[in-house]
């Protein structure tokens, strides 16, 4: 009879159990990776996205593809935008909105030489021959910001104002014509419009790409003279040669708008300011330019600005504006000025040392 020993451990069914369980997961983890590797694409560098800006030709002028690559840059841009108009279906102002944008984009069809509501009230400019694209261009004077903005304190008026003061403002000065009654359906479409324009931008703040795009100033004042050159060989062909733009076929409107003469914007209006007529052609002119594709150097644009704000225009009663003369803007052709500088160079510069000078001045007077 044999007298082998027992060596029988109760714990070795447990430590054989474990084991297969950990060969199990060990093959499961092998498994997965093979799977990932396999399936799951490597990870790419990053790419670095340029954007090249379209370049005009000889001429400075652009190509039809290069105006659309300008667009498409806008769009892939972080500036504001404005909200499409599909969106509105089943806005309850949906034509009130409409209808203001019309007003925008045609103006003189209804307040031109053969308005529709009313006649020749206007010089038969449209409104949006300063606020591009029906007021929705980046840095083309766009209306991104004056819901967001409006009500406030104008230092030009010495007031307080609301939006339907400045819708007026641009009928009586940039379209040298009469302001609207505030309860008009064409007032208040006007408004719709804008404010639900800026219908996405918070209370008190204003996107990028409103207004106008900084301009550095000129070490020297800039020269009618040699505007006219950059006049005739980058603008008359749209503006004409007297600057008194191209009517459409049916007379009811311009086709390109006057730049000066009876037709045009009056000594009141905005872009009489040497700054906002340089920012304005800078960055949008001549036609297919844009703030990252324009055609037109700084002094260029500076030179061409001192040109057409020096031909003659309409005038306008503004002795009302700037009751505080000191905060006239470095800019504003009319004294008198607290400043020291003289008429002539408040209107072609330079203009950095009056900007310095007025800063020097707000400075001090907040310390009092």
């Amino acid at each position: 009879m044999s007298n082998e020993k027992n060596t029988d451990n109760p714990l070795a069914p447990v430590v054989i159990k474990l084991s297969n369980i950990i060969i199990v997961l060990v093959v499961l983890l092998i498994a997965l990776l093979i799977l990932f590797a396999v399936f799951v694409p490597a990870p790419k560098a990053e790419k670095k996205i340029e954007i090249e800006a379209p370049v005009p030709d000889q001429y400075g002028n652009f190509s039809d593809a290069a105006k659309e690559k300008a667009k498409e840059i806008s769009v892939a841009s972080l500036f504001w935008q404005a909200p499409d108009v599909s969106t509105l279906e089943a806005d309850p102002k949906k034509e009130e909105i409409l209808y203001g944008k019309d007003l925008i984009a045609h103006t003189a069809d209804y307040f031109g030489p053969k308005g529709k509501v009313f006649l020749a009230s206007t010089n038969g400019m449209n409104c949006q021959n300063c606020h591009l694209d029906a007021g929705t261009k980046v840095f083309g004077n766009n209306y991104s910001a004056v819901a967001s903005t409006y009500p406030k304190f104008r230092a030009r008026s010495g007031a307080i104002e609301n939006m339907y003061k400045r819708v007026n403002d641009c009928f009586e000065r940039s379209l040298n014509g009469k302001g609207l009654d505030t309860n008009s359906k064409e007032m208040q479409a006007i408004v719709s419009y804008i404010k639900w324009l800026g219908k996405d931008v918070a209370k008190g703040t204003k996107p990028e790409g409103s207004g106008f795009k900084d301009l550095k100033f000129l070490d020297r004042a800039s020269d009618p003279e040699k505007g006219k050159l950059v006049y005739t060989s980058k603008c008359q062909s749209c503006h004409q040669a007297n600057g008194e733009g191209v009517l459409n076929g049916d007379k009811t409107a311009f086709t390109y708008p006057p730049l000066w003469g009876s037709n045009s914007y009056n000594d009141g209006a905005g872009l009489y300011r040497m700054s906002n007529f340089a920012k304005f052609v800078k960055y949008n002119m001549p036609l297919g330019a844009s703030h990252d594709a324009t055609q037109l150097s700084d002094e260029e644009a500076w030179d061409v600005a001192a040109f057409v704000n020096s031909q003659p225009r309409p005038k306008k009663d503004i002795k009302k504006d700037w009751p505080k003369i000191e905060e006239k803007p470095f800019d504003h052709p009319f004294g008198p000025y607290k400043d020291g500088f003289s008429e002539k160079q408040h209107k072609f510069g330079p203009f950095k040392p009056i900007k310095e000078k007025l800063d020097e001045m707000k400075k001090a007077k907040k310390k009092v």
